[in-house]
């Protein structure tokens, strides 16, 4: 399989390492044709991306990623856009003021358990961006308290673990009706995360697309091949569309590179002719 298109990937607008228009000078180079900016509830990134985009002659598509509630858990919706979509930014604003809350209370817990990270420790490393839990782990890894964001992650800031902080979320139905809302396209991402049997999973996915779901993300990091015939049955079934990429966040985030994982040019095409469809 040729990839063509990575339609996952994360910059420094949210909690990548690397600059919108570096990563798309990178995509380029190693001769992806398409790439899709997928930052966490933002698309501050997008303008700069376009712009290189142009420059480098590949095609960037406007994205976003958002954290959603869903009974009985949460779930990530990503959002794809034809064009900048005016005014998203601002109706995000609810759920980066939750990423705010959030993690000072994260560094109340791990100051509880000996680590002695501050808010400036972690906002001197995040700038502008979304703080999400790696600018917290790279605190951690930066003050030698842990190896790597894997260590950081399975100890202390995954779910269940003693440093986690839920995050408020707007409920699933909201994030599809706001994608929709500015002419974009929602597709459910990384479907594994929602540990749903496959009967359970169709009944959740079938709810989504009468809800206005377009394609569900089948080719990814952590898909097993059994995981992966499963949704792409899902998506003939449903007559959603596939999608898939590497969820880059950057070089020492697991083993996977930009464009490692995503679409052939055939799946490509069919993503685009309905994404051609949009107003």
């Amino acid at each position: 399989m040729h990839i063509c298109a990575d339609l996952h990937v994360h910059t420094t607008a949210s909690d990548g390492d690397m600059k919108p228009g570096e990563l798309v000078s990178k995509a380029a180079s190693i001769g992806l044709e398409t790439v899709a900016i997928t930052d966490h509830d933002t698309i501050k990134g997008v303008p700069e991306a376009l712009s290189t985009g142009r420059e480098s002659g590949i095609h960037v598509i406007a994205g976003v990623e958002i954290s959603a509630e869903y009974e009985p858990g949460s779930m990530h919706i990503l959002g794809y856009f034809k064009t900048l979509p005016d005014g998203l930014e601002q109706e995000l604003q609810a759920v980066q003021m939750a990423r705010l809350k959030r993690f000072p209370q994260i560094i109340e817990k791990l100051n509880a358990l000996g680590y002695a990270i501050t808010k400036d420790d972690v906002t001197s490393i995040a700038g502008d961006a979304q703080i999400g839990r790696p600018h917290i782990a790279k605190a951690m890894m930066q003050k030698g308290y842990v190896k790597d964001y894997e260590t950081a992650f399975s100890t202390y800031l995954a779910k269940g673990k003693p440093a986690y902080v839920p995050k408020e979320k707007m409920h699933v139905h909201q994030a599809l009706n706001l994608i929709r809302h500015h002419g974009g396209l929602p597709v459910l991402a990384h479907p594994f995360t929602l540990e749903l049997e496959p009967y359970e999973l169709k009944i959740a996915v079938e709810q989504l697309k009468s809800e206005g779901l377009k394609g569900i993300e089948v080719f990814y990091p952590e898909h097993t091949r059994s995981q992966k015939k499963l949704y792409a049955a899902l998506a003939r079934d449903l007559d959603l569309f596939m999608t898939g990429g590497t969820d880059y966040h950057g070089q020492g985030r697991g083993r996977t590179s930009i464009g490692d994982f995503g679409l052939d040019r055939e799946t490509l095409h069919v993503m685009l002719d309905t994404f051609n469809q949009l107003q």
